[in-house]
Order: C-alpha cells, then structure tokens, then sequence
C-alpha cells in the first residue's frame, strides 16, 4: 500500500519543476500593436492581526471542537481533473504574487488535491488573504476546471526563484512539502506530520488547511511561512523560517492540540521512495542499475553512536524502531551520487536531496522509526521515517517540538569515522563448490578519513553480531585500485527465517573506525528469488 496516492510524487515533479508558464511578461502588448494589458492585481481580503501567537491559539480552540471535513462540492468533477487535465492548467507568469522579493504562484485543485487552502500575505503584523480567482490560470477551453470556478480554490503553492522559470519549495497536498536541494532536482518529501502510518489500519492524513506567507527581516532568511494543520486526530500552528542557498535550511517550530489520543505519532516525518539498488537489484526487472529517492537512513543517537541502515524491499510492511533519547538527528540520505549507477537521464536520481532532521532542545525518550512498504515501481512512495516520542499524546494533550530540516547532498555534520559507502547480497559459499541454501554473502564497503593509509598490517577487525544466524568467514581487505575498505562475510540461517537483524562495523584495537551498519535481511525472500532465478 502506498503511503501517499500513486500519482503524487510524479506530479509534484511535473508541476514543481518542469511547468513553464507560456505568458512572457507583467504587461504584454498584443502583435497587432493593440494597446498593452493592464498588470494583474491579486485580489486581497481585509487586513486581519497576525501572529504566531494568534495562530496558536486558533489551532488550540479548533482542537476543542468537533473536526469538520472539507466538504466536496463537486467530486465528480474533481475526478476528471486528471493527470493530463491537470497539467494543461498552467500559472499565468504575470500573475505571480510578490512579498517582499518572494515570488508566489499557486496550484489548481484537482483529482489528487481535492480540498482548497486559504492563501495569505502577512506584512506589518496584519494578513490578507489572497482570494482565488481563475484568472490566476491559463487552461483549455474544454478543461473540467472552468465548471467547478464558482466552489474552486488554491490546491497548494511553491516559491519560485527569481527569473519565475523553476522553483525551489512547494507544498501540495496534505501536509506535505519538499524542495529542490541542492542540485535543483526533486525528490523525496517532508511532511507537517504522521498519524498511525504503516498500520493496519488507514492512515490518517491532517492537511495544512491555511499558509500565511511573509518576507523575512533577517537577510540570512528568505521567507517564512505559518500553517494552520487539521485532522481527526490533531490540529497544529507551524511556523517554517526558510534560507535558500545551497541547498535549503528550515527552522522548525510547531505547537500541536491533540483531539484523539493516535497509537502512533511521527514528528518530522520524511516519505521517500526506495524501489532497489546494488543491494537488492535482483528483486527489479529493469533497465536501470538503481532507482531509488533515498538509500539509506542515517542516525546519530544521544550517545553520538553513528549509524547506517540501509533501506531495503521487505517482502510485507516492515516498522523497524531504533530506540533512543535526546537524539543528535536522523534522515534519509541519497549518498550514492554517481550518474552512471543510475543511468537514468530523465528524472536524475543521482541528484536527489538528502534530507536531515536535527532536533532543538530536549526530545526525551522515544524511538526513530523507519516503515518500509514493499514495492514494484518507482511510482509510489513506499518509505517513511520519522521520530515517535516514547509517551503518546491523549485526547486534550498538547505538544511542541523544534527542529532543523536540512536539504543537501548528505548529512550536515562532519564526521572522522568512515562511512558505508555500497551494500550487497549475494550468494554464500565459495565459488566452484555447491552453494548452500541456507547462506547469504554480504559485501560492505567503508570510507572515510579514519581508514585512509591504513594496511592490513595494521589490524583492522570486522565486529558482526547476527542474531540467530551464524557468521562464517568473515575478513576485511583495502579495496584493490580504490579507496575504502570492504568487509565480506557469510550468514547461515533457516530459510523460513522472517527477519534477521545486523550489527556491523570495522574497528582498531577496539576503537570504532566506521559507522555501525545495521542491516535487516529476509532469509525467506532471498531464498525464494534464488529460487525463482535458478528455475528453467
């Protein structure tokens, strides 16, 4: 089951990123020589006080009353508003909305974004709304949109950089919202929060219902944006101060009103997309060496332990939880950044953000989460991650949590240790002998400033433990002709084994060299595709 509708992560890069508006200027003058248009004039609703601190306080008074879903005024409509129907509507350039140097343009509702937001401006401590008109689009005179203008509103928004060709951020649909990073391609997603994801039961989804947008008077600010969430379960006030350079770095502060007590909390929630990758690529029937938005999640713990857990392709819903306090960060990382282990020109996974989540102040006790969603295509958002507090909020609670979200090529923090750089699965035993069944090879490979110049007289030790399977033959050799080190070993487990959780790491004289490598393997599903593959 995918975490988010198919269809979403494939259009938010189609109309985040590759959507050119076709109008030229603020003011255009018709070929015949017809007298220029006059500028677009946003329409604005009365000034209104503003604060952070108003803000709040709505979220809290709407938590006491009963949730009121958006009612749909046109469904049958809003399903026609397809994929195809929606990319012809197009942002009318000339009808960008500025504040202060920020350029604004909106997104139409449609078959996936079927509730409007309220858009609005802050300047001098007061806001107004900027009300939606269908002027602010070009679209077919066939559109389906044209019959819904009367009840229709703005589905989401997205900053643009300052030639209004390409933008930088953008929230659509639920709580969602990402960036470009720093390459300028998108990818993976954060979301305001997670309720009960990866159960058995429907995830609930609470939406940013209200943005409030104002320029920053910090120059090392670009923008910062209040949001009103709602849900069944929670509404929230969040304010994001945001800095665009390279990459992006969001300040982070929400205050959350419980209405329900949830079985399962997600604060700074990332969704990715994990398909395969070297370690895994048996599972896939593609062209492509790799495609995957993230390749691994990455953890620094209270204690300052590092470590690397690679995602994987479980064969049924995996909730790995990794339990902690006060953590130092955590987030899913794009570390392989080589164009020719993808090979994929169209959509670059090569250049996908890493997204880190470094906490502000005391989170206390509680556990980073990791869901895993097995999955067949690279069209569904099969991965989350995120933090879940050991004590759960009840009905009345209130919460507020502070934190960073960096947008870059890996993890902002420099670190001595070396760092898993490839992980692969193969066959065990050794080659020109029979290979057992029960026996799994694992090659991990390690770099970093703690191995450089190191010899294999120098001791360096493989440290495996594996549960209830049987480490054979273990060793580390330096990688021939490269840099980095790699560690070999054979796992021996039953077959009918579910899961088989892995502790790794290279050390010198008991002192810690590379990260902790934490890997969750499946006996069983490994066996099964040895088994499809050898079949005639």
């Amino acid at each position: 089951m995918p975490l988010t509708a198919p269809a979403i992560p494939t259009w938010q890069n189609r109309l985040s990123g590759l959507v050119r508006p076709i109008i030229a200027a603020a003011a255009i003058a018709w070929a015949s020589g017809a007298a220029a248009q006059a500028p677009f004039m946003p329409d604005y609703g009365p000034s209104e006080p503003f604060s952070f601190d108003i803000l709040k306080k709505k979220a809290e008074e709407l938590s006491q009353q009963p949730f009121v879903p958006y009612e749909e005024k046109n469904p049958e409509l809003l399903d026609k508003i397809d994929y195809d129907a929606h990319w012809k509507i197009r942002f009318r350039k000339e009808a960008t909305v500025t504040v202060g140097d920020v350029p604004l343009q909106f997104f139409h509702m449609g078959l996936y974004f079927r509730a409007p937001v309220k858009m609005s401006v802050i300047e001098d401590g007061q806001s107004r709304e900027i009300r939606y008109s269908a002027d602010y689009f070009d679209m077919p005179e066939d559109s389906p949109a044209r019959a819904i203008e009367a009840d229709a509103g703005f589905a989401g928004f997205r900053i643009m950089r300052p030639d209004l060709e390409t933008d930088w951020i953008s929230f659509l649909g639920a709580a969602y919202f990402r960036t470009d990073g720093a390459e300028r391609q998108y990818g993976l997603s954060a979301r305001g929060l997670a309720i009960d994801t990866g159960l058995s039961k429907p995830e609930e989804f609470p939406r940013f219902s209200e943005f409030y947008i104002e320029d920053s008077a910090d120059p090392e600010i670009d923008v910062i944006i209040y949001a009103l969430l709602e849900g069944p379960s929670v509404t929230g006030a969040y304010r994001i101060a945001i800095a665009n350079d390279d990459g992006q770095i969001m300040d982070v502060q929400n205050e959350l009103y419980f209405r329900k007590s949830v079985e399962r909390l997600g604060i700074a929630p990332l969704t990715s997309m994990f398909w395969y990758s070297e370690m895994n690529r048996v599972q896939a029937f593609s062209w492509r060496p790799e495609v995957h938005d993230s390749d691994g999640l990455s953890m620094v713990t209270g204690t300052g332990e590092q470590i690397w857990r690679p995602l994987g392709n479980p064969p049924r819903t995996v909730t790995s939880s990794f339990t902690d306090e006060n953590p130092k960060g955590f987030g899913l990382i794009q570390r392989d950044r080589e164009f020719y282990n993808y090979e994929d020109d169209g959509v670059f996974y090569n250049r996908r953000p890493s997204v880190w989540i470094e906490p502000v102040g005391d989170w206390g006790k509680g556990s980073v989460q990791l869901v895993e969603i097995p999955t067949d295509d690279e069209i569904y958002d099969n991965i989350a991650a995120y933090w879940m507090p050991a004590e759960l909020p009840e009905a009345g609670d209130a919460r507020a949590f502070e934190y960073r979200i960096y947008w870059g090529l890996r993890e902002p923090h420099a670190s001595e240790l070396a760092r898993t750089q490839a992980t692969r699965l193969g066959a065990g035993g050794v080659p020109g002998q029979p290979r057992p069944a029960d026996q799994i090879k694992v090659v991990i490979d390690f770099e970093g400033p703690s191995l450089d110049g190191l010899t294999v007289e120098d001791g360096v030790e493989p440290v495996i433990s594996a549960g209830q399977a049987e480490v054979i033959n273990p060793y580390v050799l330096p990688i021939a002709g490269e840099t980095g080190w790699r560690m070999t070993f054979d796992l021996k487990s039953p077959t009918d084994l579910d899961t088989l959780d892995v502790r790794a790491y290279l050390a010198k004289d008991g002192t810690p060299l590379t990260e902790t490598w934490l890997g969750q393997l499946h006996p069983a599903q490994i066996a099964e595709i040895r088994g499809t593959r050898a079949a005639p």
